[in-house]
């Protein structure tokens, strides 16, 4: 089974080179269809400012859940006294996340729609259209 993960280094070298074409159409009147083409740079810096909020909170949840392992595998009164505080800092992160996330996909699909109504396409379910 091949290794997906982009964190990974590969022992091996790929075998075949892919290349990815993206074309982007215009409309009668000249306009691009293309969502990525459209958007304003500022809801894209949003974007990425979100992804990187939700990737601080999981670094956080990472090292949390190794703390709370090696604490547990001490098996010192202690550091299980501790694992409270971790644990409850985990589940508060996991929230903040799923918020974000929450808020993320609003976001998204407001500009989505937003951007599908400049383009006088709202409702319709051609996507050739």
């Amino acid at each position: 089974m091949a290794d997906i993960n982009p964190r990974r280094k590969s022992k091996t070298k790929p075998s075949a080179t892919t290349t990815t074409t993206t074309t982007t159409t215009t409309s009668d009147d000249g306009r691009h269809d293309g969502f990525p083409d459209e958007c304003d740079a500022q809801v894209w810096a949003s974007f990425d400012q979100t992804f990187r909020q939700v990737q601080s909170v999981l670094d956080r949840n990472r090292v949390l859940i190794q703390q709370v392992n090696e604490n547990h595998q001490s098996r010192i009164p202690s550091n299980m006294v501790d694992n409270v505080a971790l644990i409850q800092e985990l589940n508060g992160n996991i929230s903040k996340v799923v918020s974000m996330y929450s808020d993320f996909s609003s976001d998204f699909s407001s500009g989505f729609n937003n951007h599908k109504s400049r383009n006088g396409k709202r409702g319709s379910s051609n996507p050739d259209a």
